[in-house]
């Protein structure tokens, strides 16, 4: 490989900073500024278009897809071979922190512009992505524009998809003008890395520099529906009621005690996220509770058996308290293991730069796990301070934690870049 190059740590860190001012609020309990930029609203619009200023001031050619993917493309030596993509999110999830995502994004954007400073060539193209509706948090289905863009949710069914004001993923892409015209799942890189926050405390607590992502554990989102029946909180007595409330709360009470059980492996985790009531008044018991059920196990076998069990004791509870239970799966992914060479290569690029490391499993979704499906793929994680704490304001990672982790990504790039 060419001679050593190093990202310019300072200069990724005010551009997190910069970007992290869009969106920005401060949190009522802590007085800390943290970010608010749902996907597709007027914020995420506005960080968009920062973020492909940012591209084409780096000599990008920029191009949006259908689903609101936007690439730069930095031309290879061999323009005509498939490209390295690095890349991530910038939307975020309502009290999040300014990493998230976003580090894997700018991370990728310094990436080019240490190689432009450096009038470095890379024989293969280079592609710097960040992808539509990571999160998931507003159309109810995360990884959507690379899970589009890879092919495994069809357009028309990514356009069709609702927010809770039954605004559509289309109307939303064209309100903030990033509805493009590329054609989604075109692209098919030769491979593709994400730098990330591990959004969990294992590398902090071990004292390590970064993490190699052997994959991520299975996923499975459901949304609950219970219907009950309202009647005055006063008058009504006990044993004549059919609340949807309690029935939510069993089941909430129930997955904590599923992941305590052992049943289902230790790393099983759950958690309901949302609870909406109606009427949602203080003196009418709830007719209807619509819910989320967020599953969690690096096993698919164990997954199943969760679901399965969990679907059992749905009904239980249903006829227990005597309402109707539905269910319908929002999102749903298994458990995903990365390319071993590419592990391999990130690994050995930690070991070059002198920093410590090791394999981690991660307990969250990335973009990666969609292109993983495409090409060889793997995940860079670095470090972050108050128990690795995210999805919320304190969310943290140092000047060095960032910049080795980039430097790692920079390393490999260049690595895979150079392959035949």
């Amino acid at each position: 490989m060419a001679k050593t190059l190093n990202i310019d740590g300072k200069r990724l860190y005010a551009s997190l900073a910069e970007l992290g001012r869009i969106g920005a609020y401060t949190d009522e309990n802590t007085g800390i500024v943290g970010v608010n930029r749902l996907a597709l609203t007027a914020a995420d619009g506005a960080g968009r278009r920062l973020v492909t200023k940012w591209f084409r001031a780096a000599g990008l050619r920029v191009t949006i897809d259908k689903i609101g993917n936007v690439f730069g493309r930095r031309p290879g030596r061999d323009d005509s071979l498939a490209p390295v993509m690095l890349g991530s999110h910038i939307d975020s999830v309502p009290t999040a922190g300014r990493f998230d995502g976003c580090l894997g994004v700018l991370g990728a954007l310094e990436v080019v512009r240490v190689l432009n400073d450096a009038k470095a060539a890379t024989r293969r193209p280079l592609v710097v992505a960040f992808f539509t509706d990571e999160e998931g948090c507003r159309f109810g289905t995360d990884m959507l524009g690379s899970a589009a863009a890879t092919r495994r949710i069809p357009l028309e069914r990514a356009y069709a998809l609702k927010d809770r004001d039954g605004l559509t993923v289309k109307d939303e892409l064209r309100k903030i003008g990033f509805l493009g015209g590329e054609p989604v799942g075109r692209l098919r890189p030769h491979a593709y890395l994400e730098c990330h926050i591990e959004q969990g405390p294992l590398l902090r607590h071990k004292g390590l520099d970064c993490g190699v992502v052997m994959g991520v554990q299975a996923i499975s989102w459901q949304e609950l529906t219970i219907v009950g029946k309202s009647a005055h909180a006063g008058t009504t007595p006990m044993s004549f009621r059919r609340d949807a409330g309690l029935a939510a709360a069993r089941l909430d009470v129930a997955l904590r005690e599923m992941t305590l059980s052992g049943r289902y492996g230790r790393d099983m985790r759950a958690a309901m996220g949302a609870i909406n009531l109606r009427p949602n008044m203080v003196n009418v018991v709830p007719s209807r509770a619509v819910c989320t059920v967020d599953l969690r196990n690096p096993s698919d076998a164990l997954m199943a058996k969760a679901e399965a069990d969990f679907a059992r004791l749905c009904k239980k509870i249903a006829k227990q308290d005597r309402v109707a239970i539905s269910s319908r799966s929002t999102a749903k992914t298994p458990h995903v293991p990365f390319d071993a060479s590419v592990q391999a290569l990130i690994a050995a690029q930690a070991d070059r730069l002198g920093l410590s490391h090791e394999p981690i499993l991660s307990g969250a979704g990335h973009d990666a796990q969609e292109w993983s499906r495409v090409c060889k793929t793997a995940m860079v994680f670095v470090p972050g301070e108050y128990d690795g704490i995210s999805h919320n304001p304190r969310e943290f990672s140092t000047r060095k934690q960032c910049t080795d982790g980039v430097n790692v990504l920079l390393g490999a790039a260049q690595v895979l870049a150079e392959e035949a």
